[in-house]
């Protein structure tokens, strides 16, 4: 019982386990959100967090450990274990993270010696550092009973630093050693595995993203490999600033293909700002899965902040020997989350696999990948790319006509097979520019067979009857095994991206715009003060807050009016020169809200946020607006926002760039304000 894994697959209580994991950084949010944030995201499928523990975050002065506030690391950790959420810590002691120094503290990094080695003065600090976090979290292992299931030891060693070799495997070996005997006993040790890095026999995790702002050149780059199915499992794009290598240090047959840095956004450089979109995230999400992946682990699944430092910022940067400048505060990501719990469309997209691997991941896992054709260029426009996770009696087919940054031919007319003993081939298709899905075949669905349908399963609800939910906008020609149908409800794809199972007395689908979950037996939402929902089935004794107003097909309409007025923001110019502009913002806000969110339309090569002389927030010009939750700072009445000008000579790769006047932009032309109650 409990976890472990095969070469195949991981294993939980004995059966197949296809997990989904999301990076969430404790120390980058106020601990005040936390179990809010990690309702969010368990309710958008995540089976397991996963957070960094940064030494210079805990220890910036030597010998004074933090772990208050936004350290909080024991408060969180007990929080994961209330909810019912897996964790992984990554305890470094080195880990980047885009942390000012990979996370080490100024004083470790001036001691003399060689760190990221088997030098007993250093292994001495990270023995003490490491004892500290035990004491936090003492109790959580799994074999306690608490949440923590992994430990990840370093992070990218042997090509971003470290040693190489054999020298570089042992260390690893002595780490993972350390860790065990500091009390870190938990079912999986793992080791990040792309670019050549050295993992000493622990359980590797690879990355994936949609693009490369630490990428040092300025100009679009090459079509991106994730959005090709492959059995390859590096990604050549990651840490290429530094030196990668094409190959890996172990042999990918002896261990299951696991994503813990497939990207669920990107964090903008100075210099480097691609805008990933929820369409890029599904897509390159879809060609994973299709690709053989036994986990789905995105980086990052939450924004956050990084939090403020005594002696410097917490920030990687050019001043601190790393390549790239990035924002000092600001750590969005574009994540599926944002940086203060807003809900975005890369969350809606990512949960319709979510939703699926969490009711049939078991039989997902258990299936190995066929990809035919095979070695599909990913500047290949013209291929219709195609895979498939099958056994002999039944699986999935897979297709993707998305690559970004790029227009794909239409193919007309497709009729997709199922690879199997008995082989099914499904109605004709248009496949536009821009499509990706599966469908299944042979599925067994209880006692009944689904032999085919051109529609994508997204859970089932369990009932009195179970209801299996399938989505789709190709018409969907179920085909059976025979007389007998199974329950069904077909949604729209815009339907199943709003769409969220909540279980009381037994298993419901709300539809919402809006972030929807249970807690203490009742449905939450929220909304603006005017939300409408729909519930299948009804819940008979109603939603709190809501009331019946109609119905539409299978789905019961319900509707909350709450009297309120709005958040009002006003902005005036108060001082400009030639390289910045200086707002102050002026907030009247509405009664009884849970957060209003500030939205500022500018352009300029960045924007920065006060009250009074505190720096709250960053953002670096991406052709998206700022935002900042007010909630998150206390509801203050007056900020300032400065604005510095973004000049055409300036060198920054920018897929948007603002209107200029005379070669120059910086100016704050909007700021509207978006009330949210609950």
């Amino acid at each position: 019982m409990g976890y472990t894994y095969n070469k195949n697959y991981l294993i939980k209580d004995e059966n197949p386990w296809f997990p989904v994991m999301g990076e969430i950084h404790y120390s980058r949010l106020r601990e005040e959100f936390w179990e809010e944030s990690l309702r969010k995201m368990k309710a958008g499928g995540i089976t397991v967090a996963a957070t960094y523990v940064f030494w210079i975050h805990h220890e910036e002065e030597e010998g004074t450990f933090v772990f208050e506030g936004c350290r909080n690391l024991k408060k969180f950790v007990e929080l994961c274990r209330k909810i019912h959420m897996k964790l992984f810590l990554r305890i470094g002691p080195w880990c980047h993270g885009e942390v000012r120094n990979g996370g080490f503290p100024d004083w470790l990094m001036q001691k003399g010696f060689t760190l990221r080695c088997d030098d007993e003065r250093y292994l001495a600090y990270v023995e003490r550092f490491w004892k500290q976090i035990y004491e936090q979290v003492r109790g959580q292992m799994y074999e306690d009973g608490g949440p923590v299931i992994g430990i990840q030891i370093e992070n990218e060693y042997g090509h971003v630093g470290g040693s190489s070799g054999e020298a570089g495997e042992q260390h690893m070996r002595t780490l993972k050693g350390l860790a065990e005997k500091t009390g870190f006993r938990v079912p999986f040790y793992t080791a990040t595995g792309w670019g050549g890095a050295l993992t000493g026999g622990m359980l590797p995790v690879m990355a994936g993203y949609c693009e490369a702002p630490w990428d040092p050149r300025l100009t679009e780059i090459e079509a991106n490999e994730n959005y090709v199915f492959s059995g390859k499992r590096n990604d050549a794009l990651v840490a290429n600033d530094h030196h990668v290598s094409a190959e890996l240090t172990f042999s990918p047959e002896d261990f299951p293909y696991l994503t813990a840095e497939l990207g669920g956004g990107l964090q903008p450089t100075e210099h480097r700002r691609p805008m990933p979109t929820g369409t890029d995230i599904g897509a390159m999400s879809l060609a994973k899965l299709g690709s053989g992946v036994a986990m789905l682990g995105y980086y990052m699944y939450h924004g956050g902040s990084n939090p403020k430092g005594k002696l410097s910022t917490l920030q990687e940067s050019k001043e601190s020997g790393y390549p790239n400048n990035v924002p000092v505060i600001n750590y969005d990501f574009f994540a599926p989350i944002r940086q203060y719990g807003q809900i975005s469309e890369t969350y809606k997209e990512i949960k319709l696999l979510a939703m699926f691997l969490a009711d049939f991941g078991d039989d997902m896992a258990k299936l190995p990948e066929e990809i035919v054709p095979a070695d599909v260029s990913p500047e290949d426009t013209h291929s219709l790319r195609t895979s498939w996770r099958h056994d002999d009696e039944h699986g999935y087919v897979f297709f993707n006509n998305y690559q970004r940054k790029r227009t794909m031919d239409t193919h007309r007319g497709v009729k997709l097979t199922g690879r199997c003993r008995d082989t099914v081939e499904f109605h004709e298709m248009d496949i536009p520019s821009g499509a990706y899905g599966f469908f299944p075949y042979h599925m067994k669905l209880g006692d009944r067979e689904l032999v085919s349908a051109a529609a994508t399963p997204l859970c089932r609800l369990k009932g009195s009857e179970t209801c299996y939910v399938f989505y789709g906008d190709y018409e969907p020609f179920y085909c059976w095994r025979g007389e007998d149908a199974a329950l069904t409800l077909h949604l729209s794809r815009a339907d199943a991206l709003n769409a969220w199972k909540i279980t009381l007395d037994r298993d419901y689908l709300i539809l919402s715009d809006n972030y929807v979950w249970e807690e203490d037996g009742e449905i939450k939402v929220t909304g603006a003060p005017h939300t409408e929902i729909k519930c299948y089935p009804d819940i008979s004794s109603g939603i709190p807050g809501f009331a019946r107003c109609g119905r539409d097909g299978a789905f019961t309409v319900y509707e909350r009016k709450k009297e309120s007025g709005k958040t009002a923001a006003k902005f005036r110019l108060i001082s400009e020169d030639e390289e910045t502009g200086t707002y102050e913002i002026e907030i009247q806000y509405a009664e009884d809200i849970l957060d209003c969110i500030l939205t500022f339309v500018y352009g300029g090569d960045k924007l920065e946020i006060y009250q009074g002389d505190e720096m709250l927030n960053d953002h670096y010009y991406t052709g998206e607006p700022a935002e900042v939750s007010l909630r998150y700072f206390d509801f203050p009445e007056r900020l300032l926002v400065k604005i510095y000008a973004l000049h055409e000579g300036h060198k920054r790769f920018l897929e948007k760039w603002p209107e200029m006047q005379n070669g120059t932009a910086c100016e704050l032309s909007a700021v509207s304000a978006r009330d949210e109650i609950r």
